[in-house]
């Protein structure tokens, strides 16, 4: 099947599958005519990435479940050490968009927000408080 098709069959945008061609992540088979050729393991390996995508994975994160998706004799321990490092990741990133949700709320409400030039988000921003 041709680019477009793999983009309606995956979801995937045309662009994003040449640059995962691109940087090794797929490599569909080229017709006599250069065009390239996906086929349904393509397809699969496409929603793959696209869902791996989804759930936060870097492109390097990508290419390791990748390459233990296609190794048969892989440890699960190994995918599960994946998946750990990036749910810590994410974590430690909702406790930082707590904390700054927290400092952001507290600032808003200690702003009158009237017609006085005193502003404690400004003050804030300006020198730390």
């Amino acid at each position: 099947m041709n680019i477009g098709e793999a983009s309606e069959r995956s979801g995937l945008p045309s662009k994003t599958i040449r640059y995962y061609e691109d940087i090794g992540l797929i490599r569909p088979e080229r017709g006599g005519n250069g065009y390239r050729d996906y086929d349904a393991a393509d397809v699969h390996k496409l929603r793959f990435l696209q869902r791996s995508r989804g759930l936060g994975f870097s492109v390097e994160e990508c290419r390791q479940l990748l390459a233990l998706y296609e190794d048969r004799g892989r440890a699960s321990a190994d995918v599960k050490d994946i998946a750990q490092i990036k749910l810590a990741e994410i974590d430690r990133k909702i406790r930082e968009l707590t904390e700054l949700r927290l400092t952001l709320e507290h600032l808003v409400h200690a702003c009158h927000g009237n017609d006085r030039p005193d502003c404690p988000i400004l003050e804030e921003l300006s020198d730390g408080g």
